[in-house]
Order: structure tokens, then sequence, then C-alpha cells
């Protein structure tokens, strides 16, 4: 099992425990459970992957790639419906909480958002011109992401 599928589970278990502890529950909260689920559902490829490359049995190797290969048509559009769930949160958080630069939890979020946007653009490069450096950039953009997420929850 890769370490990505532990870290998934853990910010899965810290954005549930969240969501279920607010002591308010309003629709912000319920949309940006959402884009972080679909974000989640996303990047759970790359621990299919890193399982791929480190297990050693050819069996599991074939069914995980099977799985994968069947996901990858959706991809890209759970990623832009991600995305669109997440500029409407961050709509909906600004209009009733207002924007400032001083509330730390906003502009992680805003960081986010534009990692985000940033991930979904190169993922769609990737479709039209694959190559490496940016298959690294999908990559690394997703790792930070990642992190940015998990920072904007414990928040």
């Amino acid at each position: 099992m890769s370490k990505w599928f532990l870290l998934n589970f853990l910010l899965l278990g810290i954005i549930v425990w969240n969501v279920v502890h607010h002591p308010n529950i309003q629709i912000h909260v319920w949309i940006g459970l959402l884009g972080a689920l679909l974000f989640l559902y996303n990047w759970m490829r790359n621990a299919v992957f890193e399982t791929i490359r480190n297990v050693p049995n050819r069996r599991t190797k074939v069914r995980l790639a099977r799985f994968s290969k069947k996901v990858v048509t959706i991809h890209r559009w759970t990623g832009n419906i991600a995305f669109l769930a997440i500029m409407l949160h961050g709509t909906l958080v600004i209009y009733r909480y207002g924007f400032t630069i001083y509330n730390v939890k906003m502009l992680v979020g805003v960081l986010a958002l534009l990692a985000l946007a940033f991930q979904v653009l190169t993922g769609w490069l990737r479709l039209y011109k694959p190559t490496i450096k940016l298959r690294y950039v999908h990559l690394y953009t997703g790792m930070t992401l990642f992190f940015l997420i998990l920072i904007h929850m414990l928040l």
C-alpha cells in the first residue's frame, strides 16, 4: 500500500471531522466538502500509480492498472467540477464573511484555489502536449494542493 493512500485517508478523516464538528453547517461548508472529496478522488490516482510501481505481485498491478484505465476517462471532468465547486465555495465564503488578508485560513484557501486552477490547467495541457516536464509540474502541483488543503482544514 502506498503512503499516499494513508495520507489521503488521513486528510479525508480530518475533512469529515471538521464538517461533522462545524458549529453551524451552512451551504459553503457542504460545497467545500464536495470540492475536497472530488479532489481526493482524483488525487487517489496518484496513490494507485505509486502502488502499481511498488507492488511486486503482477496480478495486483494488472488489476490496479485496469481500474485506473476506467477512471482516467472522468479524471479531467471531476477536476473541473472540483474547481467549480471550490470557486463557488470561495465566493460564498467571501459573500458571508468578507475578504481579508489577515485571515490565515482564507489566505491559504485562496492559495489552494490558485493551485487548483493551475492543476486543472496543466491537466488539460497534458492532453494536448504530454511532456515529462508537464507531467511533473502536474504531479508536484497536486502535492502542493494536497498540503494546502490539509493546512486549510487544520486552521
